[in-house]
């Protein structure tokens, strides 16, 4: 794998993976050579091209204005676009947006910060091509854009239960107020639905037209209700004032960003490779049985982007197929790190168990997306096997452990 991303309906998404690795797995700084505070005179020359430099003495990091942005395509201004990320700070929007900016976009980025944060897309403040506005989609925002990916809200069960009432408020203003944009400025609006659409499922795997098995007033109904009124106003918006829209149903992905997705914020893939890095027993809720399908991020943004530049109306989603029972990917995770750690020569002293603890109430049983639709009209599959994804994940955790970010 060399590259990610395609050409296609007239949009290029494709980059060099090198690229996007030298951002992702980037040091988030240099420790410096001297053993003390600097003095005059006395940096290295990775330490004055660094952004960051980090002083044990002191547990101080000294940053500075100085910034050599990565390449960008350079294009055509009809070429150009002007695209709005809400929510793009966090952990699907950061990757988006660096995709988008290595493709030679002007990229706005909206975020309040509850769960996102500014290190993700430091990197690109200061660039001519971004901006990062501190701004809650509760809230109306004004701007001029050709296309609007509104991915603003809490994803983690932690996370959109701390305040429930608030997670139900960002999915239906902050859509509301977006889509009202979106209608102003003629911009296509995209917004990323959730699989939660579909509740405990009944039918399995879940295509679009399946209507879903959510409990209403559960613990997660904030989240799972306030993501299917985001989608019936989305839709209201376009068959009412024709307002262009496009519907994406994310299932379970993950991927390597810092300190977005957070090792301890719910997501069973961090979850248990940071349990596994750290020696400890990897935790399964319930007997283990429960089935999910998990995808790799930068299959999703290729998604993304595939169904923003199509002429998809209709929800699609975007997931992978290959199904694992929770308990057998505990198993394979391990598999994985002791792979990792025993090629880099660093084999803990005791392998670690898998223990199990109650199931969380309205946990779905089964999740795994027919992506049929997506493979038709948008010529989209994962490329990314699970295996390769959760390797690459476990050297960028392992990276930033011996770095001492996490």
């Amino acid at each position: 794998m060399t590259t990610v991303g395609f050409e296609r309906f007239g949009f290029d998404s494709e980059v060099p993976l090198d690229a996007l690795r030298s951002i992702y797995l980037r040091a988030h700084y240099v420790r410096s050579a001297n053993a003390t505070s600097p003095k005059p005179g006395e940096k290295t020359k990775e330490e004055l091209e660094s952004d960051a430099i980090y002083y044990p003495d002191s547990r101080s990091i000294s940053y500075s204005t100085l910034t050599r942005f990565p390449p960008v395509k350079l294009l055509s201004p009809e070429k150009r676009k002007r695209i709005l990320v809400t929510g793009g700070a966090g952990f699907v929007g950061s990757h988006l947006v660096d995709r988008l900016m290595l493709l030679g976009h002007e990229v706005t980025v909206l975020d309040n910060f509850f769960t996102g944060s500014k290190t993700t897309v430091g990197h690109w403040v200061g660039h001519p091509n971004f901006e990062l506005v501190r701004h809650d989609v509760v809230e109306p925002y004004m701007t001029e854009c050709d296309q609007i990916y509104h991915l603003a809200c809490p994803a983690s069960p932690p996370h959109y239960q701390f305040n429930a009432v608030k997670t139900v408020k960002t999915s239906f203003m902050g859509t509301l107020n977006m889509l009202g944009l979106a209608k102003r400025t003629k911009a296509r609006f995209l917004i990323t639905s959730t699989s939660e659409v579909y509740g405990d499922p009944e039918v399995h795997p879940q295509h679009e037209e399946y209507w879903g098995n959510v409990n209403p007033i559960g613990p997660r109904a904030c989240y799972d209700e306030g993501k299917r009124v985001a989608e019936t106003l989305t839709y209201g918006y376009h068959r009412q004032d024709g307002v262009d829209v496009r519907v994406a149903r994310i299932f379970n992905t993950y991927g390597n960003t810092y300190p977005v997705m957070n090792p301890f914020d719910g997501r069973v893939v961090s979850n248990f490779i940071m349990q596994a890095l750290r020696g400890e027993d990897m935790t399964v809720y319930g007997d283990g049985s429960q089935t999910r399908s998990f995808q790799y991020i930068h299959d999703l943004v290729d998604g993304l982007i595939a169904l923003m530049n199509s002429d998809e109306t209709r929800p699609v989603n975007i997931g992978s197929s290959d199904e694992f029972t929770i308990g057998e990917f505990a198993l394979l995770v391990r598999d994985i790190v002791e792979k990792v750690q025993k090629e880099d020569g660093t084999a803990p002293a005791r392998r670690v168990q898998v223990i199990y603890k109650p199931l969380p109430t309205n946990d779905p049983q089964k999740r795994r997306a027919d992506t049929t639709r997506a493979k038709q009209v948008l010529e989209w599959q994962p490329r990314w096997t699970v295996r390769m994804g959760v390797e690459e994940m476990v050297r960028y955790y392992k990276a930033k452990m011996a770095e001492g970010s996490i």
